[in-house]
């Protein structure tokens, strides 16, 4: 029996209907979380394979905002000078990495945000009392560790101690041993990425956050130029996160009742 074809339409519109309903967010291709592994209370992987930290949370719950459960969110690492590099070339969908916002990078990126406002400052060991302020540090006799790449070493070595020894490592972790064994005599970075290295366990009266704020970095999710929509809805995402008290429980639960945060910064990025 030949169908009309006006039932041949109908069949295929059925199908495509059917098809559509059992679609969603099931349908979706794993989304691609750039991170940090070797920031304690930031964003870190466990010798269990597990991932821990802030960033861990917030990209968590960004991901769920935009439709993907955790077995759909795939973390991969990245280094404080690859993180554009990794976006340009679709590594990552998206980085949630201590990625500090500034004009160069968004020349080259797009940002949703900020989440979260951290300061730059200085950690040393607790029994070296040589160094209470920056200024300790500008002599060629002292070294200090940074990660390649990251806008603290840029201010240190153009603002704060341009006469001190500037060692630039690929990682924080790589930073802390040398703290640890005297090879250099501070580590800078953002506080909220030190607390966590000296709250570490195994790292415990060790060393001293010197208290500083030499800098303001505000933390945004980066993602590919001309990804308009995609910050539209991570930027939502953030305000919900904030606004129903997970941020706050987030910042406690990684960084300790102790550390001093500011409140949840006004997101400011859009195109």
């Amino acid at each position: 029996m030949k169908v009309p074809q006006a039932g041949v339409i109908a069949a295929v519109i059925g199908l495509s209907l059917t098809a559509s309903a059992c679609g969603g967010a099931d349908d979706k291709g794993p989304l691609a979380v750039g991170i940090k592994f070797d920031q304690p209370g930031v964003g870190m992987r466990e010798p269990d394979g597990t991932f821990t930290g802030f960033d861990v949370d917030v990209a968590r719950y960004v991901a769920k905002e935009l439709g993907y459960p955790k077995d759909k969110i795939v973390f991969k690492e990245v280094l404080s000078n690859d993180r554009e590099l990794l976006i340009e070339y679709n590594e990552v969908d998206i980085v949630v990495a201590s990625y500090s916002i500034n004009a160069k990078r968004k020349q080259k990126v797009d940002f949703a945000g900020p989440y979260f406002l951290a300061h730059q400052d200085l950690m040393v060991r607790a029994d070296d009392p040589t160094i209470t302020k920056a200024e300790d540090l500008n002599n060629a006799n002292k070294r200090l560790c940074s990660v390649t790449g990251s806008t603290s070493a840029e201010n240190v070595r153009k603002n704060l101690a341009p006469k001190a020894s500037l060692l630039e490592l690929g990682g924080y972790s790589e930073c802390v041993v040398a703290l640890k064994e005297g090879l250099v005599d501070a580590l800078t970075t953002d506080n909220s990425i030190l607390a966590g290295f000296a709250a570490r366990k195994g790292n415990e009266g060790k060393f001293r956050l010197i208290g500083l704020s030499l800098s303001s970095e505000n933390y945004g999710i980066g993602m590919k130029k001309g990804s308009g929509e995609l910050q539209v809805k991570i930027n939502k995402a953030i305000r919900k996160m904030v606004e129903d008290g997970t941020w706050e429980a987030a910042v406690k639960k990684n960084f300790g009742t102790g550390y001093k945060y500011e409140a949840a910064p006004a997101i400011t990025t859009s195109n």
